[in-house]
């Protein structure tokens, strides 16, 4: 696995460019890796609706929860499907939009300095090794590829933004991710 660092891209993933992204303030502050989860219907696994919101192409219509996501304006950098299966969205040096109104490490506005890595998951099922295996391997080569970052800079949605967000969740196992790192 390499990053592309003049495309801000994972040569590994699959690339479908979301429209939820503009430019970060400083293109070259990159300081942290947030990692949530996502489902869609919430627990429900595979398909393409997770895809499809990204892409503001979400068929509200389709299941009673979408409703709510109607004019929903999100992306994140990377997803790692149940299969370990890479998907980017948003170019590393761009600012995607995964973290909303957050705080982390006193600075505010997380979107602005950290790179969004969603997990097809949910808060009450366990992921999958393939995915620890695979987001493992995406924060090694991130940290290799921007000098700012290290396995220290890693956190969940839930700490950036807490009693508003609670991914990736108690069944994301904090330990075996840094045993993977080690």
């Amino acid at each position: 696995m390499n990053i592309d660092l003049a495309e801000g891209r994972c040569t590994d993933a699959v690339f479908t460019l979301s429209p939820n992204h503009d430019e970060r303030p400083d293109p070259e502050d990159i300081h942290g890796i947030v990692i949530h989860n996502i489902s869609l219907p919430p627990g429900e696994f595979g398909g393409h609706f997770i895809d499809d919101l990204f892409l503001n192409q979400l068929d509200t219509t389709l299941h009673p929860y979408f409703e709510q996501l109607r004019d929903l304006k999100v992306s994140s950098h990377l997803l790692i499907r149940r299969s370990g299966e890479l998907v980017q969205f948003v170019p590393f040096h761009q600012r995607a939009w995964h973290a909303g109104v957050s705080s982390w490490q006193g600075r505010e506005r997380c979107n602005d300095f950290t790179i969004g890595i969603e997990l097809e998951g949910c808060d009450d099922k366990p992921f999958e090794d393939q995915q620890y295996h695979r987001l493992a391997q995406v924060i090694a080569c991130l940290c290799e590829s921007y000098p700012q970052l290290n396995y220290e800079r890693i956190t969940g949605h839930e700490h950036i933004a807490p009693g508003r967000k609670t991914d990736p969740g108690p069944f994301f196992e904090w330990d075996y991710l840094r045993q993977l790192l080690d």
